[in-house]
């Protein structure tokens, strides 16, 4: 199948440039080009494409207003490109707010050193995003609440979406569940990875916890380092738990979340009973690992917890997350995964589910009240 795109950006060079490289994927085909948000919307329902490809800052309707228009009229998976400044963050998590599934740094070389790897991840997400074509208005980050639809609305049409291991059948075994009856399990920690998608999710399943939620939460989401400090600002101030970016020296507290800062690890170290986190340079040598890295973080949880621990992987391309969740496992810790119609891209939760580690799958509307009754 050939996705149609419409490309947004009031640059005819930018513009040219991102059609070049998404018209070199056999999988992506540039339909049409639009240099602002008002022409976006009128291409938009001219064309019909399958993906857009968002501007963030442009003349006349800017790429957040026009976000809220397309998802109103006619929802379309979009992906926003955006500065590596405070302001391009916090611009862009409105996008996210709005609609938009995920997004990318405006600056190629922000994206990856190399040129080829910087468009093929372009293409990637691309492609992925086309794959989870949406029916209805994605969830915004105050829309905190699981609405359940009547039996006759209308659902939400996807095409099946995936990371590295899209098709695997052994995927589909494990059904999804939404409730758990408390194990009695002991635990000290809750921690979260997630990728694409992940700031609507993160905000979904953080919101309702309560002020004094009784544990320390640990949160890993792929981002660049100016967006996890608007982030952690932004979850902050809709959640009644404190969320903070993580810093080298925080002494890990119930009812306190800390954030993994973009380009940087944290990791956890334990002093008898007391925990901090420390932050360290992310290894320039590993370009394997991603920055920050849910399985560091995992690995060095098991570590300091042992098996007294919920891990859960969020919606996110790849598999990053499947090897430190099989060290908590092997611990005796408790692993759940997002089930895959409520993932924007099914890759993280997949690769923990194929190799039969999570050993739940959960709606993201459900997953903070299984959490409240798993470790009341």
């Amino acid at each position: 199948m050939v996705f149609k795109v419409l490309v947004v950006d009031d640059s005819t060079f930018y513009r040219r440039r991102v059609k070049e490289i998404l018209d070199d994927d056999r999988e992506l085909e540039v339909v049409g080009e639009a240099k602002n948000g008002r022409d976006a919307l009128e291409k938009a329902e001219a064309l019909k494409p399958d993906v857009i490809t968002m501007d963030v800052e442009m003349p006349i309707l800017d790429g957040i207003s026009a976000v809220k228009a397309i998802m109103e009229k006619r929802p379309v998976p979009i992906l926003m490109f955006s500065s590596l400044t405070h302001h391009g963050a916090q611009a862009t998590l409105d996008a996210l707010e709005a609609g938009a599934l995920d997004f990318l740094p405006k600056k190629f070389e922000d994206i990856a050193q190399d040129r080829k790897d910087a468009s093929r991840l372009l293409c990637t997400k691309v492609r992925l995003i086309a794959r989870r074509g949406i029916g209805l208005k994605r969830p915004s980050f105050r829309s905190v609440e699981a609405r359940k639809l009547p039996d006759n609305a209308p659902k939400q049409a996807f095409f099946k979406s995936s990371g590295l291991l899209s098709g695997h059948k052994d995927a589909a075994k494990q059904p999804t569940v939404s409730s758990v009856r408390a194990s009695g399990k002991r635990y000290q920690c809750l921690a979260i990875g997630a990728s694409t998608g992940g700031p609507v999710a993160l905000q979904k399943v953080l919101a309702p916890l309560p002020e004094n939620f009784a544990y320390p939460i640990l949160l890993v989401q792929h981002m660049p380092g100016t967006f996890t400090t608007a982030f952690a600002q932004r979850l902050d101030t809709n959640c009644k738990v404190k969320v903070k970016e993580a810093e080298s020296g925080d002494i890990l507290k119930p009812g306190h979340a800390y954030l993994a800062p973009g380009g940087k690890q944290m990791i956890i170290e334990s002093s008898g009973s007391v925990k901090r986190i420390a932050v360290v340079d992310a290894d320039p040598s590993d370009k394997a690992s991603y920055k920050p890295s849910v399985d560091l973080t995992f690995n060095s949880v098991a570590r300091a917890y042992g098996g007294d621990v919920l891990g859960i992987i969020l919606t996110g391309m790849g598999a990053d997350g499947r090897e430190g969740c099989r060290t908590l496992k092997e611990r005796g810790a408790t692993i759940w995964a997002q089930d895959q119609d409520s993932c924007v891209v099914y890759g993280m939760p997949q690769a923990v589910a194929v190799a039969n580690i999570s050993s739940k799958n959960i709606n993201i509307d459900d997953i903070s009240d299984c959490i409240k009754t798993e470790m009341r």
